[in-house]
C-alpha cells in the first residue's frame, strides 16, 4: 500500500510501482508475455481509456459522426485503430463487489445528484438550501431472531433463563460477533424463521415505498387543509432514496425528504420541518400492502414497514437539524448506492443461499400444477411461461433470486428533486469532447461558463452512426485484469489523498479566520 504525504502523493512517478504482491503464476506469466511481445504500452493505454474497468466490454466495428446541419462526416472511428485492435468500453456496473472502478463513478454521480438537491447548482437554484429536509430510514419488520453485532460488550442474544424453540433449539447466543462473522444475519432457528413471509415482503417492498409516498402527500394535504389533487398548488414533496441490503438479506430504505413551495425547488415551503416530521411518522404507520397468497394452501399477508423507523431533521429551513450535515447525508447515500446484496455466487453465506433457494421454490410453488411445466422453468434467468402463469404476481420471483427477491431500483428520486444521472453522464461526455478539442487546438479551456455549457439542454448538432458487434467481456489475459485492478486501487488511493488534502486545507482556513461573536438583539 502506497503512502500519501502532505507535500505530495507518493503513488506518482517511476519509483512508485503498482501493488502487485499477490499475483498468481498465470498472471505473472501473462504480464511477462506482454513485456516480451511489446504490447504493454498498448495495454496501459487501453486500461486508461477503459477507466481501469475490471470487466470491460469488447466491441469491434466503426462509427461516423455526422454534422446534422451540413451532412458532413466530421469524424470516423474504427476499432481497428485502437491500441489493442478492439474497443474496450467500461462495464458501467454500479456494484462495488463487481467493478470497483465503475461503481466509484456511479457513487460520485449519485453524490452529485443528491448534493445538488441539497445545496443547488447544475440548474437547481441555490435557495433550495433553505427548504426543510428530513433523513428517513424505513426498515423491514422482524421475521424471527437472527444473530447480530451488538453495541458495546453486549452478547448476541443473552437470556437469564434458557429459552427453547418448538424445534428443540436454544434461543440464546452469548457470542460477541464482529462484522465479518458469517453467522451474522443468520436465524437462530431456521425452522422458526418465517422465510416465506420475508421473501414476499421483499418482493413487495417497492410497492410499500410507492404507497408511503402517496400516504405522505395525502397527510401533507390534510395538514394544509386542501384536497389531495390540489397539493401541488401549495407544496411539492421531493425525495431521493437508496435501498441497502442488511446482513439478514432484507433491504432498508434510506431517503432524503424535502418539502418545497408550489413553484418547485427554491420556493418557500409552507410546512416546517417539525410538521413534516410528524407527517412522515403518521404516513409510515398507516402504510399497508396486501400480498396475494402463493396458492390455495397459502394465506393473504398484510405487509408493512418495521417498527424501527428513524426520522431525523437535517435542516429546518433556518439552521441545521439533529447534528447531521448535508455532506454526511449525501456521502452516506452515495456509499450505499453501490452496495450489493452481499451474495457471492461461488461461496454464498448459508442463510443468503437459503433465501435464494426459497425464492426459486416459491416461484415454482406459485405455478405448481401447470400442464406446460412452467414450475420447472420458474427459476430460470429468463423463464418462458404460459399465458396463465405469466399473469401470476410471483411469476418472476425466481428470476430475482440472486437479489433475494428485491426487484426495485437501488436508487430513485422524484422528478424535480435535482438533476438526473443521464444529465450528469451527458455533461461528462461533453467535458471530454471539449477537453479533446482544446488540446487539439492548443487553446486553454474556458471555465467561466463551463457548468452552464455542460448542463445545457441544447439539442445535439451531431449524429453518431455506427455498426458494432460484440466480441466478448473482460480482459483477454489474466495479467491484464490484475493490472487494471491495481491501477483502480491506486486511483482510489489518490482520490482519498485528495479528499484528505481538501479537508486539511478547509480546517486550516477555518482556524485562520477570526472568530466573530454575535449577540441577539436587545442585549
Amino acid at each position: 500500500m502506497t503512502r500519501a504525504t502532505r507535500t505530495g502523493f507518493r503513488g506518482h512517478g517511476p519509483d512508485a510501482p503498482l501493488d502487485l504482491d499477490h499475483l498468481a503464476l498465470a498472471e505473472v506469466e501473462s504480464i511477462m508475455g506482454r513485456l516480451s511481445d511489446g504490447t504493454m504500452p498498448a495495454l496501459a493505454d487501453t486500461i486508461s481509456r477503459a477507466g481501469n474497468c475490471a470487466h470491460p466490454v469488447r466491441l469491434v466495428g466503426r462509427s461516423e459522426t455526422v454534422d446534422l446541419r451540413t451532412g458532413e462526416i466530421v469524424e470516423t472511428f474504427r476499432s481497428a485503430d485502437e491500441p489493442l485492435g478492439l474497443l474496450y468500453k467500461p462495464c458501467g456496473n454500479r456494484r462495488e463487489s463487481v467493478c470497483a472502478s465503475c461503481s466509484r463513478i456511479y457513487a460520485r454521480d449519485t453524490f452529485e445528484l443528491i448534493s445538488t438537491g441539497l445545496n443547488g447548482g447544475k440548474g437547481v437554484p441555490a435557495t433550495v438550501n433553505a427548504s426543510p429536509l428530513l433523513f428517513v430510514t424505513l426498515t423491514a419488520p422482524s421475521f424471527g431472531l437472527v444473530h447480530g453485532v451488538r453495541d458495546g460488550k453486549q452478547p448476541c442474544h443473552p437470556r437469564t433463563r434458557l429459552a427453547w424453540c418448538p424445534h428443540g433449539r436454544r434461543l440464546t447466543c452469548w457470542a460477541h460477533h464482529d462484522a465479518d462473522d458469517p453467522r451474522v444475519g443468520a436465524p437462530l432457528c431456521r425452522e422458526c424463521y418465517d422465510t416465506d413471509s420475508a421473501i414476499i415482503w421483499q418482493w413487495h417492498a417497492p410497492e410499500l415505498w410507492r404507497r408511503f409516498t402517496i400516504a405522505l402527500r395525502r397527510q401533507l394535504a390534510a395538514e394544509l387543509g386542501v384536497r389531495d389533487h390540489d397539493l401541488k398548488h401549495h407544496a411539492r414533496l421531493e425525495y431521493a432514496k437508496v435501498a441497502e441490503f442488511q446482513t439478514r438479506g432484507l433491504v432498508h430504505f434510506h431517503a432524503l425528504v424535502r418539502i418545497d413551495g408550489p413553484d418547485g425547488p427554491g420556493s418557500p415551503a409552507p410546512v416546517a420541518a417539525a410538521r413534516l416530521h410528524e407527517a412522515v411518522r403518521h404516513a409510515v404507520s398507516t402504510v399497508r400492502c396486501a400480498a396475494a397468497p402463493l396458492d390455495d394452501r397459502d394465506v393473504e399477508r398484510i405487509l408493512r414497514f418495521g417498527a424501527q423507523t428513524d426520522v431525523r431533521i437535517v435542516r429546518d429551513g433556518f439552521a441545521g437539524g439533529d447534528h447531521i450535515t448535508t455532506e454526511q447525508v449525501a456521502a452516506y447515500l452515495a456509499k450505499y448506492s453501490t452496495k450489493s446484496a452481499g451474495v457471492d455466487p461461488r461461496h454464498p453465506l448459508p442463510h443468503l443461499a437459503n433465501l435464494m433457494e426459497s425464492c426459486r421454490a416459491l416461484a415454482a410453488r406459485a405455478m405448481a400444477g401447470c400442464p406446460f411445466a412452467c414450475d420447472k422453468r420458474a427459476g430460470d434467468r429468463h423463464p418462458r411461461l404460459c399465458g396463465k402463469c405469466a399473469q401470476s404476481p410471483y411469476a418472476l420471483l425466481g428470476r430475482w433470486a440472486s437479489m433475494l427477491g428485491f426487484r426495485g431500483h437501488f436508487s430513485t428520486k422524484s422528478r424535480r428533486y435535482s438533476v438526473t444521472l443521464g444529465a450528469l453522464r451527458r455533461a461528462r461526455r461533453r467535458f471530454q469532447s471539449l477537453t479533446v478539442e482544446a488540446r487539439r487546438r492548443a487553446t486553454p479551456l474556458d471555465t467561466r461558463a463551463l457548468e452552464a455549457q455542460l448542463m445545457a439542454d441544447d439539442e445535439e448538432t451531431t449524429l453518431v452512426i455506427g455498426t458494432w458487434a460484440y466480441d466478448g467481456s473482460g480482459w483477454p489475459r489474466a495479467g491484464d485484469k490484475a493490472l487494471a485492478d491495481a491501477a483502480a486501487s491506486r486511483a482510489r488511493e489518490y482520490a482519498k489523498w485528495r479528499a484528505e488534502q481538501r479537508h486539511a486545507r478547509t480546517s486550516d482556513n477555518r482556524q485562520d479566520k477570526p472568530t466573530t461573536v454575535r449577540t441577539s438583539r436587545g442585549i
